[in-house]
């Protein structure tokens, strides 16, 4: 690997050696409101070279001297063109002026907006615009970046009304998600119902389902980097929304013109307060708060401040409460050291609690993770052809796994705490982009990562390394005994685990705007959810890599074809997957995961296997515009024995994961029809989850026990919803600085009563007879919204 880094190096001095000297063309795209945007296309006629901008709306090239036309082109906005001539270094700065605020203060999914980057060696990468995902109809009516990500090829949920999503046949553990590049462990509000981002504060997000870059690691399927907006340097304004369940309000403005602004966005439920109108003694509600302080030292230099709170509170009498929410602080200091070098330094803090009152037994449930992150990236343009990116990061881990309090004298429960668990990851990675001929761009890179399990800890020691034993004689696997323990001090080195994880992109343009890509990645987890459900839940545990419980690796293999055609009004994608990983949890039957202090006595380790092929047809410009996103696709684990004669799970026999989906269809269509009115809507049909059923029963000492078939044999029935919505502007063409819209949707209309579960009882007539029970979470969710822009 070593010999590999050297001709690396060797090859970058080379190459910059026999560079032609050339001058430099650099600028910074900002808005009105000279606020700076990302993933501006700028466009140079004269060579046909197509830049972007980066996520602070910078962009640089060289250039021969000469004259040349720039054009730069983004959504929602006019286009720029202008001539400039090239003697020496020179800089260009373009404000872009905004086409109107129909769409109001609307988020941007990352990309130009509509047609593909055919030459760029990204692929994986899906879009949306702002105007679709502002008008697509969700249930209960608030916009979700989680549930709109759901529309598009490869990308399935974990249950209706969930936010959790699985990617590619992954779990949804294996997502990282980034908040302003901090972690966030838990995503979802009142159980799923909501997202914690707050689209109001949110600038750019992407997602990456594959040929994810050598600067992310920690997760193995799939990463989704979400940027907070900066505030507006310039003017004051406000904005947000009224909804029936929730409200939302966003102020932002300068402190010092043009050098220090701030963003404030609040969002909260109300619901709960109509149940005071009754004699319902229960509550159930959500808030949350996202801030931002931004300081521009120089055109050089410049710090953001960012921070998010939230939190879900859920009472129902004094039987039971519930709190739990995200703590998140991050400080983001971003300096140019010249044209050609930048560097970005993070210091994240990131804080996930969760609590539980059962005010019937009497006790107190805490639990919860602390993550410190420190992470330090360097940009660096060698040439017009050569881009490197390379840093450092380092993290450290605090879990606490649960401690159970009496809250009374007469509680039935004792003081009960499971050891805190400690862990450090470091890593650093080196990533290049290279322009290698006209028609072949490669995106190469590698990342070492490294995983210290540390004390204060005790560890259980087992006969033969082996916390699980199986029983031949019941043909189960049950819970070995400790025949020792071993106490590690704070900071002790309890395992040790590292990871080479090369990455490799590469794209062929065959045609002006077509062509073929193909992505290699390794990725290594060191960080594990437990969990009693297949979805995410608040109540899922974090649990470190360590003696008994190895890294997950996964390996993805994918390879595409992308197409432009009819002068970029329609764009194809077609991609092909295959994804090898091991080291994926599993769970003995009957396994308790909450509260157990032996965790790893419950817990097998398995290998999994993902395939599948993405169709995504879109119709790009128009008054009627959306897309047909389509996905079959196979998700399977093999979990065997360790020893001769073990069954392991299905005889250790490929069975499906939880998130398996066969066929995944989505068809989006939104229509202007006129400056007042814009309709759109959105089908979804899915093969429903795989379930567990029994197949048979008997009777022991007066108890009806089931017997179950194999894992997952079974399939929940199909999902599929059709939701509508129709977007209201009063008065689309006012001067007025009071802008407002009305949202209208109706979240599955005809009704369809899909399956979240299916248990099984006894016949309350028929006692000998076993019937089987849906659980339906929606029926028909009709919403109204009025947003507002002052």
């Amino acid at each position: 690997m070593k010999k590999n880094l050297y001709l690396l190096l060797f090859f970058i001095f080379s190459y910059s050696l026999s560079a032609q000297v050339l001058f430099k063309l650099n600028g910074k795209v900002k808005n009105n409101n000279n606020e700076s945007l990302a993933d501006v296309v700028i466009y140079i006629s004269e060579i046909n070279r197509e830049l972007t901008t980066d996520s602070q709306g910078n962009f640089e090239t060289d250039l021969a001297a000469g004259d040349y036309t720039i054009f730069a082109e983004y959504l929602g906005f006019e286009s720029f063109q202008q001539n400039v001539t090239i003697t020496k270094d020179q800089n260009l700065n373009i404000q872009l002026k905004s086409l109107g605020d129909e769409y109001l203060d609307e988020i941007v999914i990352y990309a130009d907006g509509k047609k593909i980057d055919v030459r760029k060696p990204e692929m994986s990468v899906n879009t949306l615009t702002a105007a679709e995902i502002k008008k697509l109809p969700v249930v209960l009516g608030e916009t979700d970046i989680l549930k709109s990500i759901l529309l598009l090829p490869g990308v399935v949920n974990s249950g209706e009304g969930t936010s959790g999503f699985n990617v590619r046949g992954g779990g949804s553990d294996q997502n990282l998600l980034l908040l302003d590049q901090t972690n966030v462990f838990s995503s979802s509000h009142l159980y799923g119902f909501f997202s914690v981002f707050n689209n109001d504060a949110v600038r750019n997000i992407k997602l990456y389902k594959g040929g994810i870059p050598a600067r992310y690691g920690g997760r193995a399927s799939s990463v989704l980097e979400i940027d907070q907006k900066v505030g507006s340097y310039e003017n004051f304004s406000a904005y947000g929304g009224i909804g029936l369940l929730s409200s939302r309000l966003t102020v932002e403005g300068p402190i010092i013109k043009d050098k220090f602004s701030y963003l404030l966005s609040g969002r909260g439920s109300y619901a709960h307060l109509f149940l005071k109108l009754t004699d319902i003694k229960s509550t159930a509600y959500f808030y949350d708060l996202n801030a931002k302080l931004s300081y521009k030292f120089d055109d050089y230099n410049n710090l953001n401040l960012t921070s998010y709170f939230g939190r879900d509170i859920f009472k129902f009498n004094t039987a039971f409460n519930n709190n739990f929410g995200n703590t998140i602080v991050s400080a983001n200091y971003n300096h140019r050291f010249n044209e050609n070098i930048k560097g970005k330094l993070y210091a994240n803090f990131t804080d996930y609690q969760y609590n539980l009152t059962l005010g019937f037994v009497g006790f107190d449930w805490n639990s919860g993770l602390t993550n410190y992150d420190f992470k330090y990236h360097i940009d660096q343009n060698i040439s017009d052809k050569l881009d490197l990116k390379y840093g450092i990061q380092a993290q450290y881990y605090k879990f606490n796994p649960g401690t159970i309090e009496p809250i009374s004298a007469d509680s039935q429960v004792n003081y009960y705490k499971i050891p805190n668990k400690f862990a450090f990851e470091p890593s650093v990675f080196i990533e290049a982009e290279q322009e290698l001929s006209s028609i072949f761009r490669v995106n190469y890179g590698v990342r070492y990562s490294q995983f210290y399990r540390l004390g204060k800890e005790e560890i259980n020691n087992y006969a033969n390394n082996n916390p699980v034993i199986y029983n031949p004689q019941t043909d189960a696997y049950e819970k070995a005994t400790p025949i020792s323990q071993t106490f590690y001090g704070t900071n002790k080195k309890i395992s040790f685990f590292d990871n080479f994880e090369p990455r490799i992109a590469l794209s062929v343009q065959t045609q002006e705007e077509q062509s073929l890509k193909f992505s290699f990645s390794k990725m290594a987890q060191y960080i594990h959810v437990i969990s009693n459900t297949n979805a995410a839940t608040p109540l899922d545990i974090w649990e470190p890599s360590g003696p008994y419980v190895k890294p997950q690796i996964v390996y993805q293999y994918a390879a595409g074809f992308f197409q432009n055609f009819k002068d970029n009004n329609y764009s194809l994608e077609i991609e092909a997957y295959y994804k090898d990983g091991k080291n994926r949890l599993d769970y003995i039957d009957g396994a308790d995961l909450i509260g157990n202090k032996a965790i790893e006595q419950v817990l097998l380790n398995g290998k999994t296997r993902a395939y599948g092929v993405e169709f995504l047809f879109r119709k790009n410009y128009g008054k009627f515009n959306g897309w047909v996103a389509y996905t079959i696709s196979k998700s399977e684990q093999k979990t065997i024995g360790k020893t001769p004669g073990e069954v392991g799970i299905n005889h250790g026999e490929w069975y499906r994961t939880p998130y398996d989906r066969t066929h995944d269809l989505t068809i989006v269509g939104n229509y202007e029809l006129n400056k007042k009115w814009s309709l759109s809507g959105s089908f979804i049909l899915q093969s429903g989850r795989p379930v567990t059923y029994p197949v048979a029963k008997y009777e022991f000492l007066d108890q009806t026990i089931n017997d179950f078939d194999e894992r997952n044999n079974y399939s929940l029935p199909a999902f599929h919803h059709l939701d509508i919505s129709a977007t209201y502007v009063p008065n689309p063409d006012s001067k007025k600085r009071w802008k407002s819209e009305w949202v209208f949707s109706i979240y599955n209309v005809y009704g369809r009563k899909n399956a979240a579960s299916i248990s099984f009882r006894e016949n309350e007539d028929f006692r000998e007879k076993t019937e089987a029970v849906k659980l339906s979470i929606f029926g028909i969710v009709p919403s109204v919204t009025y947003n507002f822009k002052f």
